[in-house]
């Protein structure tokens, strides 16, 4: 059904025209004959009536009592001849002939034809009855022999002679005339009814197409605007597909960070404030504290190696303690959340960082500011770890709802593809980003490492 897709791949508009238009021109072309019809009808109708008329104040006159329908006499038929043979009316008459109810010719101006009985037609009952028959046509009765030779179309008329005191129809005149003009008169009415249709079909049918059209921009401007609607959901919907994998796939990963952050703060306290401890609970149970013969200066300094271990035990708590938990940042502006990490950094390290900000946009979520914090604080841990803390610097910039965070180093650089996948660094920082919808990126080499992360206007907003 290649054709019917290809027809409803057509716009309502040129499916209204070309459908419109068929039935158009059909529905023309039916009114048209059915017009033009009756319109000759009528001209014949009347141009017959007109020539009857005239002939019945003609030959009325001269016919005798028709009651007693017998041929006529020789008086009434010379009368006739002379009447029908001369002036005007006998110029338009080709043939006359007075005719009984049961189909004699009771007269005619062919004389042979006087007295003979031919078959009731249609046209001849109809004439009895009462009315008058006019056709325009070639002559085809068996009595019109000499009509028919004439090989074109004559006027045909019945006239019925009525009684005048009660009406009745006691004889039928039928006459043929050459009724000259008539051709042209129904060719130029045939031509102006045709012409008068087809202006109306053309004048409606234009006034439904102008409308049709309108509405068919109308319809196509909607259909369009809702398909794109449709393809905009479509990407939106595909989008919040995308999001949703990654954000179980953030989720996944999440849970096996924080198990790795788990065993890493794990694996921090046993081997350091463990070890210190251990050390100290050791010391603490050897004979130079038990044992009363023991010098108090040995004593001394015994104890003063317990109270050592147990306050570096305490300072490595503190850094782990330090590490986790976060200073109250929900209320500070990204320049204020920088410059903190920068300066702790610095103090811990005893080096410096080169720090640039440009914050004039609106504030980020309270966890972008997070997200910002620990992304600053594991960069330069990493600078600091992996490149030697050269020439560290920091840039960040907050522009209407744009966020971009840049650190950077000097050092050797490293190579991506040896970092495991289990590596809580580069990896967390990664996995954070996702899961807030931003972006994260890491370019190295030789001159250097350069860690920036990105969020967008609409996914930053409050």
């Amino acid at each position: 059904m290649n054709w019917l897709r290809r027809w409803n791949a057509r716009s309502l508009a040129s499916q209204f025209f070309i459908a419109g238009g068929l039935i158009s021109m059909a529905a023309m072309f039916l009114v048209g004959i059915l017009v033009t019809h009756l319109i000759e009808e009528a001209v014949i109708h009347n141009s017959g009536a007109a020539t009857a008329l005239y002939v019945d104040s003609v030959v009325a006159p001269l016919l005798p009592d028709m009651q007693k329908a017998t041929p006529l006499d020789e008086g009434s038929a010379q009368a006739l001849d002379e009447t029908l043979g001369q002036g005007a009316l006998g110029r338009r008459l080709v043939s006359f002939k007075l005719w009984r109810s049961d189909g004699t010719i009771l007269y005619s101006n062919e004389k042979e034809l006087v007295g003979k009985t031919f078959a009731v037609n249609d046209k001849l009952r109809n004439a009895f009855a009462g009315s008058l028959v006019a056709r325009y046509e070639v002559a085809s009765d068996p009595e019109s022999d000499k009509e028919r030779a004439l090989g074109k179309r004559l006027m045909e008329i019945y006239n019925p002679v009525l009684q005048p005191w009660s009406g009745q129809a006691v004889a039928v005149i039928e006459f043929y005339e050459t009724a000259e003009g008539l051709g042209d008169s129904l060719a130029h009415a045939r031509l102006r009814s045709w012409g008068a249709v087809a202006a109306l079909t053309a004048i409606f049918f234009l006034v439904l197409s102008v409308l049709v059209f309108r509405g068919s921009r109308t319809i196509e401007a909607q259909r369009k605007d809702l398909k794109e609607r449709v393809n905009e959901l479509s990407a939106l919907l595909e989008e919040n597909r995308g999001l949703q994998r990654r954000l179980q796939r953030a989720s996944q990963r999440a849970a096996a960070l924080n198990e790795s952050y788990l065993r890493s703060i794990g694996a921090d306290l046993h081997d350091g404030p463990a070890q210190h401890i251990a050390y100290a609970s050791l010391r603490l149970d050897s004979d130079m504290l038990i044992n009363a013969s023991t010098q108090p200066e040995t004593r001394e300094k015994e104890l003063a190696w317990i109270r050592s271990s147990l306050a570096e035990a305490m300072t490595e708590i503190r850094s782990i303690c330090s590490g986790l938990v976060l200073p109250q940042i929900e209320k500070s502006s990204i320049a204020e959340i920088v410059t903190r990490v920068v300066e702790a950094h610095q103090h811990k390290t005893e080096t410096r960082v080169d720090t640039i900000v440009d914050d004039d946009g609106p504030e980020p979520a309270p966890a972008v500011k997070i997200c910002i914090y620990r992304f600053v604080q594991e960069a330069l841990n990493n600078a600091y770890r992996h490149g030697g803390g050269v020439q560290q610097a920091v840039r960040a910039v907050s522009r209407k709802g744009h966020v971009h965070v840049e650190v950077s180093d000097r050092g050797d650089g490293f190579d991506p593809t040896e970092v495991r996948p289990t590596s809580l660094g580069l990896v967390g920082l990664r996995e954070r980003i996702d899961s807030l919808g931003g972006s994260f990126d890491v370019k190295t080499g030789e001159g250097g490492t350069t860690v920036t992360m990105t969020f967008e206007p609409m996914e930053v907003g409050d």
